[in-house]
């Protein structure tokens, strides 16, 4: 199964933009994997109750060329490669890979839920999708992504630091 997957990428232990670089170089080098676009590098408020600090967040367009399963252990093993300890949910983390839309499937299961059940409510990862596609679906609500933009808060802070040309 060949797929077309947006991947929402974050980092907020230790030099995060360099965390986030890594991380697409290791996705890259998977010959499953066809990078398609990478967004611009954001610095983001946490969205947790957990004081931590801000992170930093971008957004990749890639071909897959397996399932999404497969695409879940390969994210969480780079995740573990790269030092990620899962010990504080929501808590700060070295490096964040999140499949966000893998084609429309429509995906529940105890391991893996597509589309990311809070894509929708999170700007960090809004932005940097609707970069990369303005007119990106959300096929669970059969609606762009950036009109979900309308109905948020301004307290999820979202600050360009970064272009890609």
């Amino acid at each position: 199964m060949k797929g077309n997957v947006f991947i929402s990428i974050g980092s907020n232990l230790g030099n995060g933009l360099q965390n986030c670089i890594t991380a697409i170089e290791k996705i890259r080098a998977d010959l499953r994997v066809q990078l398609i676009k990478q967004s611009s590098f954001y610095k983001t408020s946490p969205v947790s109750v957990i004081a931590q600090d801000d992170f930093i967040n971008c957004a990749i367009n890639i071909k897959w060329n397996s399932s999404p399963f497969e695409l879940l252990s390969f994210l969480s093993k780079t995740e573990k490669e790269m030092g990620r300890k899962r010990s504080i949910p929501k808590g700060p983390r070295k490096i964040d890979l999140d499949i966000i839309f893998f084609d429309n499937l429509i995906i529940n299961t105890p391991q893996l839920i597509i589309p990311h059940p809070e894509a929708h409510r999170r700007k960090f990862v809004i932005i940097p999708c609707i970069e990369i596609e303005p007119d990106i679906v959300h096929p669970s609500f059969n609606k762009k992504l950036k009109d979900f933009l309308d109905d948020m808060d301004d307290e999820q802070r979202v600050e360009l630091i970064e272009k890609l040309a």
